[in-house]
């Protein structure tokens, strides 16, 4: 007897193409995660809800936060949704599968640790080299026109970057040609994980105060508030490629000054 999950992945590939479901249903589960997961903090950010888990103590103009929306509908319908488009027939060619049976839980849990594990890596050296001078100048100020960030900020980019940054992202996917299902729940733990980086808040129930490695809000923020040179911190999701590269080094000393103070205090 299948299950309600397979009942369900059941209704979905009869009903609809693996075309339909892998282009327009990823772009439609993409936009409902990623809004739905980034508009709580501009939310708590104008409110002056949870004001006191908020990283920085400055606050965005509302213009600002206007323009991130329309930017990011724009980039997504115009970047986003063509990409994913043009792109089906190769995960197709490298395995993609939609039907069923469903995998088995290891081999979602292996593949999506794989694939956090390989995205980070790639990520953060390409990451670093749009810290140069020229490609931060034409590319990644966009990014960091938002030294205060808040959800939305995390996808808030120039198109040259969605899809240089982007490949990391799909790497992984593309190399081992996952059942459909697998995709999907890659990205939307990819999204969450970095909506919640560029969230601008640091709760006590935030990822990073029980996932060993894991950088989340408080990581990524100081990034964008210091001065591109100086930055650091350039992984997507764990701390141990700035540790190992020693681009952590401005964070650390920061959080061993905090320390210090908070002793003191």
């Amino acid at each position: 007897m299948a299950s309600p999950l397979e009942s369900c992945w059941l209704y979905l590939i009869t009903h609809f193409s693996e075309f339909q479901l892998a282009t327009v249903g990823t772009f439609l589960i993409h936009e409902s995660v990623f809004f739905l997961s980034g508009l709580p903090s501009l939310y708590f950010e104008r409110s002056g809800l949870f004001s006191k888990y908020k990283i920085q103590k400055k606050s965005n103009t509302p213009e600002g936060r206007e323009k991130c929306i329309v930017r990011l509908i724009l980039y997504h319908v115009c970047v986003n949704l063509p990409v994913m488009l043009i792109s089906y027939p190769t995960f197709r060619f490298m395995g993609l599968r939609s039907s069923l049976p469903l995998p088995h839980w290891t081999v979602i849990v292996s593949q999506i640790m794989f694939y956090f594990i390989l995205e980070d890596f790639v990520f953060y050296w390409g990451h670093r080299i749009l810290h140069t001078k020229w490609l931060y100048k034409h590319v990644h100020s966009v990014h960091h026109e938002y030294a205060t960030p808040f959800g939305l900020t995390s996808e808030y980019a120039h198109p040259a970057e969605i899809l240089f940054l982007g490949f990391a992202t799909i790497v992984g996917p593309a190399l081992t040609g996952p059942h459909l299902f697998t995709l999907w729940l890659w990205m939307i733990l990819r999204v969450l994980e970095t909506v919640e980086a560029h969230s601008g808040y640091h709760f006590p129930w935030s990822p990073s105060n029980f996932l060993p490695l894991y950088g989340g809000s408080d990581f990524h923020d100081f990034h964008h508030r210091v001065l591109y040179t100086k930055s650091g911190n350039y992984a997507s999701t764990f701390v141990y490629m700035d540790w190992l590269f020693g681009t952590d080094q401005g964070y650390r000393k920061l959080k061993a000054l905090e320390g210090v103070e908070g002793k003191n205090s």
